[in-house]
């Protein structure tokens, strides 16, 4: 089964990093988000992927070009032009790189991969979140339910600190650092059958899922565990800090 991931938007709200650089190649502990999202994958079993890329597709073509010799010990011998590659530090990938327009919006990002969807399933994520989620338990779940669609419902951190009030003596009582909400939102890992194609449009991704979700044909697969999305500086430092303490989404680093 292949999985989109979409990596056409700027990131305005990070433009410290994004001004020269797509958000999926924005680097936590020193490798792309990207690369952290498809890990997680990969670790699954699902290691297809469609890269629908718009704002500086280049410089995520020429990262994976590249991989392997930025990876790898390799000799260069000029006199017959041949590599030989001396340990193999690349990833067991297979990507199809998509130029799906420079400002798509993400349901017609989608459309425009249509035609290298060749199976009945398929996925869908953002290339700026990472969740230490069971992917083949989301697939069973999609199975299970036999809907068109299926998102994944997890937990955001707030943005602001929240205030704890005595309401009868209107005093505050204490102050909680960007708790984990309670309430879930869609935080990407998706799976569809080819039938979603016919509720997309070339409107945001979310158009379709509306659509979905009016036909009673859109399931959610609710998740407790760890999720966090990248929309700004601060996340990203953020999530480098996670990655230095704990690394609580590298799945691919434990035990299945």
């Amino acid at each position: 089964m292949k999985t989109i991931i979409l990596c056409g938007g700027i990131g305005t709200r990070m433009k410290e990093e994004t001004e020269f650089k797509p958000k999926p190649m924005v680097l936590i502990g020193g490798k792309p988000i990207l690369w952290h999202i498809m890990k997680i994958y990969a670790h699954y079993g699902f290691n297809e992927f469609i890269l629908a890329l718009g704002y500086k597709g280049e410089i995520i073509k020429d990262y994976f070009l590249n991989q392997k010799a930025f990876l790898s010990d390799f000799t260069l011998d000029f006199s017959k032009n041949k590599i030989q590659y001396h340990n193999n530090g690349s990833d067991n990938f297979k990507i199809t790189f998509a130029e799906t327009g420079l400002e798509s919006e993400t349901g017609e990002r989608i459309l425009r991969v249509k035609k290298y969807i060749t199976e009945e399933e398929f996925m869908v994520t953002y290339g700026d979140g990472v969740s230490d989620i069971d992917i083949a338990k989301v697939v069973a779940f999609h199975r299970k339910q036999k809907t068109v669609g299926t998102i994944s419902g997890v937990h955001p951190f707030s943005k602001y600190g929240l205030i704890k009030i005595d309401h009868k003596n209107n005093l505050v009582i204490n102050f909680e650092q960007k708790p984990l909400m309670y309430d879930y939102v869609s935080g990407g890992f998706m799976v569809f059958n080819k039938k979603a194609f016919d509720y997309f449009d070339k409107g945001p991704m979310e158009n379709g899922l509306i659509k979905m979700a009016q036909k009673k044909q859109l399931s959610v697969y609710k998740y407790d565990g760890f999720w966090k999305a990248m929309d700004t500086y601060r996340e990203m430092e953020e999530l480098n800090k996670l990655w230095q303490e704990s690394k609580p989404w590298a799945v691919w680093e434990k035990k299945k």
